[in-house]
């Protein structure tokens, strides 16, 4: 089977690029940077404080892997690593695996950031960014391409590629009948990060993907490409994995499986 790796990432406003490029106040806190930054933006667009994603910085990159030998999710590195080493390790899932790759608003925010902080600290990501030089399957099929089938922005794709039509992650999931978001959303993250609590981001992060990859099973389902029978089957198996993650001790798979209806 094509492994599936379905992916969200978490950001905070990038305090050292807001210095050098912006050349806001060396003698400031980040806090104090940030909220500069905000105010500039409020300003320029009449009261959108979302930085430019170019200054956002990655905290955390969920990955949900389905393959052969089942399903495997959680954040990549460690909490306290350099920003480099977690965006290479994405990066070296793809050279791996050459996955189907799942998103809910991937091609809107998270691979432009990934793209830039891939420059930034110096990545190397050939399998992702090629175009048909080193594989010709790539030509016609690639990451890039919006239209293309390798990045599958479910989102995107849901909404016929009209950002009007545009449907939230957390209030499709719920009208599915899956958990949706728990405790915590995107403008929260930066907020959890001043006051240290990298681990709930991290957790957040992580019940994202698990969203995005049941809204994905029943997108297999509507198209065609799954049985009832295969759905039923790998909704179960995440069930199951999940179940047994929160038996380990790890709490917000308690608080996810405990709010998803079994029926």
């Amino acid at each position: 089977m094509t492994p599936v790796l379905v992916f969200d990432i978490e950001t905070i406003p990038d305090v050292a690029g807001l210095r050098a490029a912006w050349g806001l106040g060396a003698d400031q806190s980040d806090a104090q940077v940030a909220e500069e930054a905000f105010a500039r933006r409020r300003e320029r667009t009449g009261g959108s404080d979302f930085l430019p994603l170019h200054m956002h910085r990655v905290v955390a990159v969920a990955c949900l892997l389905r393959d052969e030998r089942g399903i495997q999710v959680r954040c990549l590195g460690q909490a306290d690593e350099p920003e480099a080493k977690i965006v290479q390790q994405f990066y070296r899932l793809i050279d791996r695996f050459t996955p189907q790759l799942v998103s809910w608003n991937g091609g809107g925010f998270d691979l432009q950031v990934l793209h830039y902080r891939g420059l930034v600290n110096s990545v190397q990501a050939s399998r992702y960014w090629d175009q048909g030089d080193d594989d010709r399957d790539f030509r016609y099929n690639n990451y890039l391409g919006r239209y293309h089938a390798r990045h599958l922005d479910l989102m995107d794709v849901l909404a016929l590629y009209n950002g009007r039509a545009n449907a939230p992650l957390d209030e499709l999931a719920k009208l599915c009948g899956f958990p949706g978001k728990l405790g915590m959303d995107g403008s929260q993250v930066w907020p959890a990060w001043q006051q240290g609590q990298i681990e709930d981001i991290r957790a957040y992060c992580e019940t994202d993907v698990a969203n995005t990859w049941l809204l994905y099973c029943r997108f297999q389902l509507l198209r065609g490409q799954w049985s009832p029978e295969r759905y039923q089957e790998e909704v179960a198996m995440t069930r199951s994995v999940l179940s047994d993650a929160a038996a380990a001790g790890q709490g917000h798979w308690r608080e996810f499986v405990d709010a998803w209806p079994a029926a």
